[in-house]
């Protein structure tokens, strides 16, 4: 965190000189000057005083939002093969089992699945980008092709399948996280 930068920001947005904050203050204005450089530090009572005049504290003037990503790349992708399953599963946004839901991109090759999923809350929903699939859900297959998509509440036993002699991808979209 640059202090004097912040502190700068916050008194032009207060509309207020240097000279308008150090006299406010009782400070001087070199002061005032040398701190927004970054050439000197406030003690704590200092720059308590000084938030005050700028209409803050130290809790909200140290509270700097923390900046989400929001686009993510191919490095930010991470893959597991799973040779029985022959799928390959990635993970397009590193950590999303922490979010509320959770974004992976299945590629299953001739004859390759997903794991069976356990009925849980939530949803799930699907876009097929090239060949298709067989959706499992409650006993019965339903069959989804390229340009469609699936949803379904998971409430019982489901999982996809590629029945066919060409590879199959999906973008499939969880909540909660479950892979």
């Amino acid at each position: 965190m640059n202090i004097g930068e912040k502190i700068k920001s916050l008194r032009i947005k207060m509309q207020m000189t240097q000279e308008d904050l150090a006299n406010r203050v009782d400070l001087s204005k070199g002061f005032i000057s040398q701190l927004e450089r970054n050439l000197t530090s406030p003690s704590i009572s200092t720059l308590v005083d000084i938030l005050e005049c700028l209409g803050t504290d130290l809790r909200n003037f140290f509270n700097e939002p923390i900046e989400e990503m929001v686009v993510y790349g191919k490095d930010d992708i991470f893959e597991k093969e799973d040779r029985q399953l022959r799928c390959v599963i990635s993970w397009l946004i590193p950590n999303s089992q922490k979010n509320d839901m959770e974004p992976i991109m299945m590629t299953l090759e001739p004859g390759g699945a997903s794991m069976v999923g356990d009925p849980h809350e939530g949803e799930e929903f699907g876009y097929v980008l090239s060949g298709h699939i067989y959706i499992t859900l409650n006993g019965k297959r339903h069959k989804c092709k390229k340009g469609e998509s699936f949803y379904f509440k998971p409430t019982s036993e489901h999982g996809i399948s590629n029945p066919s002699k060409s590879e199959a991808v999906v973008l499939w979209v969880c909540t909660p996280p479950s892979f």
